[in-house]
């Protein structure tokens, strides 16, 4: 078994495939967006392949160590774009290949009008061991 984070990217910028922005959506297509997302973590639980998951609040904040003792602080996440870390989900599955379906079928959840949104998804495996250095 290997982990993997699937990080979800929200592009608040028309998207190329469902050009509808989430804060366009009806409550209906939020909430059936929402249930699509309960149901797929609920059918990783049942196969033991989920580990862990949260959406994340759209502000937020950069910090970064200046070497003066007091971080320098931007305005919240990607402010020079519109796309932004909207949540992520833990697995634990037997491949590379299992997290990368796994990440299409929650790409697929639905938007407005309930057409998939065909949301960008990072796949990323946990470091396991740190790397060696042989000579």
């Amino acid at each position: 078994m290997a982990k993997y984070l699937l990080l979800k990217h929200y592009r608040g910028a028309p998207a190329p495939v469902n050009n509808v922005p989430m804060d366009q959506w009806t409550p209906e297509e939020i909430s059936a967006h929402m249930q699509y997302m309960h149901d797929f973590a609920a059918r990783l639980e049942g196969t033991g392949e989920f580990v862990d998951g949260q959406a994340l609040a759209p502000e937020g904040t950069f910090v970064r160590y200046d070497g003066e003792g007091r971080p320098p602080v931007t305005d919240g996440p990607f402010a020079e774009t519109k796309d932004l870390i909207a949540g992520w989900m833990v697995i634990d599955v037997d491949s590379y290949e299992r997290a990368i379906e796994l990440a299409g079928d929650l790409s697929a959840a639905p938007g407005a009008g309930g057409k998939p949104i065909h949301e960008w998804l990072e796949v990323r495996p946990f470091l396991t061991s740190p790397p060696t250095i042989t000579e």
